[in-house]
């Protein structure tokens, strides 16, 4: 199989290689030069893993995920699109995270100055003629209504970046919701916080979608959460006191950010999911939920993420960095 086209070319040397799971499914496993990795499956275009330069795994994959097309698995980063949840007529979450996506090799060049210091991979999805059918607006259209590219990179530090473009190449508009729904891997979940929603507004799933104000000066977990911080800033931090670590997440385009822990009542109920292990996960995930996105003929709509695993007591400076993707 050919890689395409890469980012920076001379990142080759860094190691990035195409393996097979044992479903036969391609994955894109990227290298750092300072021994951080992370792997992307053509399934759904999902980070199935990313690992810091001392080999610990930053994501939570639940023991009991079902590996097996055409079904999403339970973890990593998932790709939402063209809807989230049920808010709207298609599967659970859309179907981009259900489809096999292929290895770009033609894609539009992304404006940076990285100097050499990432290694990327560079996917795309198109519309199958199942996918034109369910989705209203192009019902009867031709079968090229989006492109859907995204670009997956790690930086030199291990720092994983995620970059979605969605264009409309019809001839008529169409709307869409989005996440990069990010199952992030915790100590303790009794044991986390996260900064930099407080006094936001949040849509709380688990009360018909009515709107509250964040009260508390941090994001601390008792029971279930299932909610949307709708207007957010750009960046936020999950604080791991007993890992001593924090995921610092940056955002560009993505006004909402999706809190979500099952808990124990309703870990029990899924059957791609241990009992326990709601301990040992949290979702905190970019997202645009509240307003639909919608694009004219022509028009391309661009999502940014960058995660970071920092010192919690550096957690603070890395929190006024920009989006460096």
């Amino acid at each position: 199989m050919s890689m395409g086209r890469f980012a920076n070319p001379a990142d080759q040397r860094s190691g990035l290689e195409v393996v097979r799971d044992w479903n036969g499914v391609a994955h894109v496993v990227l290298r750092s030069t300072k021994g951080a990795s992370a792997r992307v499956s053509l399934h759904g275009g999902q980070v199935v893993s990313w690992r810091n330069d001392r080999g610990e795994e930053l994501l939570f994959t639940s023991s009991k995920a079902i590996f097996k097309p055409p079904n999403a698995m339970r973890g990593g980063i998932q790709m939402c699109f063209p809807q989230f949840g049920y808010s709207g007529t298609l599967e659970r979450h859309g179907f981009a995270r259900n489809r096999i996506w292929t290895l770009d090799d033609e894609h539009p060049p992304i404006n940076h100055n990285d100097n050499g210091s990432k290694v990327s991979v560079d996917l795309i999805l198109k519309p199958s003629e199942d996918d034109l059918k369910c989705w209203p607006h192009w019902y009867a259209f031709v079968f090229d209504g989006f492109e859907f590219r995204l670009r997956v990179s790690l930086s030199k530090d291990g720092d994983l970046s995620l970059v979605s473009r969605i264009r409309n190449v019809n001839g008529k508009p169409f709307s869409f919701s989005f996440a990069y729904h990010t199952y992030l891997s915790v100590s303790d979940i009794s044991e986390v916080r996260i900064e930099g929603l407080e006094t936001l507004d949040y849509l709380d799933n688990l009360s018909h979608k009515e709107r509250f104000t964040e009260q508390g000066d941090a994001i601390t977990f008792e029971s279930e959460v299932d909610r949307v911080y709708v207007s957010s800033p750009n960046a936020v931090a999950v604080l791991d006191h007993e890992k001593k670590h924090s995921f610092v997440i940056r955002k560009e385009g993505l006004p909402d950010v999706v809190v979500w822990n099952p808990w124990e009542k309703k870990s029990k109920t899924m059957v791609d999911f241990g009992d326990e292990e709601y301990k040992q996960m949290l979702c905190v995930d970019a997202a645009a939920v509240e307003r639909a996105i919608t694009l004219k003929p022509g028009e391309e709509w661009t999502g940014k993420l960058e995660l970071s695993a920092v010192s919690s007591t550096n957690c603070s400076d890395h929190l006024d960095y920009p989006v460096s993707i």
